[in-house]
């Protein structure tokens, strides 16, 4: 999936430990291979080629997917858009070096095939239909939290009682560490990708971060993080990191890059008004802001 993903499982023995290990990474691979768009016959470039054109009948599982992302599209207000997949590479690449910013005006034109509402899903027949042609979906911004989440949910049947599922900063813990303690966190230092400005203490619960030291380009000496507002096509700014704890990990991983693209006041308003959802978001001048009921060490 583009991402280390590390699994910590807590076990009688270091063969059965292994072995459950390698029911996760099979479980990952399998959802890899149904949501990526680098493999030509995945589920998710079958609807891409067909926009436009005609409706694509997909697995259930795929299905349910994007239905719960046009739910996080609505509640954000289209901060959070599978469909962002249009302007991905041809307009910002991070993997390239990049001299120049695109203009406003061009990243304006390309924007309009951004909109979930032109997603169409039929649930009785399990089709989905891109109405626009143009129109491509990725699950950028919540496959490695769906991973995750369904890996774990793979170990809790094998009756692993503890562990963590990390897919790079974005991570799943549940039960307790051997010696009765809950898991110690570190949140991500956005200025030392390394180090930890903070940390705490979970069991049973998701943290995700958003940060623009994950991929960004600095052009006359400006950095431009990787976080796109779909509504302008062009980067955010005045935020470098933020981070989401919930119950699941889908839903924290979803919800890291809107909460950035909607701003510091929006964002926490949002997060307020859902339940057990918390926030911690770190702005330009290194100002913490956090959402209620977090308590950092």
């Amino acid at each position: 999936m583009g991402n280390n993903f590390t699994i910590t499982v807590v076990a009688e023995n270091e063969k059965k430990g292994n072995e459950n290990i390698n029911l996760a990474i099979e479980e990952i691979r399998r959802i890899e291979k149904l949501l990526t768009t680098y493999s030509t016959d995945s589920q998710t470039n079958l609807i891409n080629d067909n926009a436009g054109i005609q409706p694509v009948k997909v697995d259930l599982e795929v299905f349910n997917l994007i239905e719960r992302s046009i739910g996080i599209s609505k509640i954000t207000q289209g901060a959070f858009d599978i469909s962002y997949g249009s302007i991905d590479k041809s307009l910002w690449n991070f993997d390239k070096t990049m001299t120049t910013l695109p203009d406003a005006l061009t990243a304006k034109k390309m924007v309009h095939l951004i909109d979930y509402r032109n997603i169409m899903l039929d649930k009785e027949n399990s089709t989905v239909f891109l109405k626009e042609k143009g129109m491509r979906i990725g699950f950028g911004g919540i496959g490695k939290g769906y991973a995750a989440e369904m890996a774990k949910q793979i170990l809790l049947k094998q009756n692993v009682q503890s562990g963590i599922i990390n897919a790079s900063g974005d991570l799943s813990a549940w039960g307790l560490q051997p010696d009765g303690k809950k898991w110690t966190i570190g949140v991500a230092n956005p200025d030392a990708r390394n180090g930890a400005f903070s940390y705490m203490e979970i069991s049973n619960k998701a943290v995700a971060t958003s940060g623009n030291y994950e991929k960004f380009v600095t052009i006359n000496e400006k950095k431009y993080s990787h976080t796109i507002d779909p509504k302008t096509g062009l980067p955010i700014t005045g935020i470098k990191s933020v981070t989401i704890i919930a119950s699941n990990a889908e839903f924290a991983d979803a919800m890291a890059t809107p909460i950035a693209v909607m701003g510091i006041k929006a964002g926490l308003f949002l997060i307020d008004q859902i339940p057990d959802l918390y926030c911690i978001i770190i702005d330009d001048s290194n100002k913490i802001y956090t959402s209620k009921n977090i308590n950092l060490k």
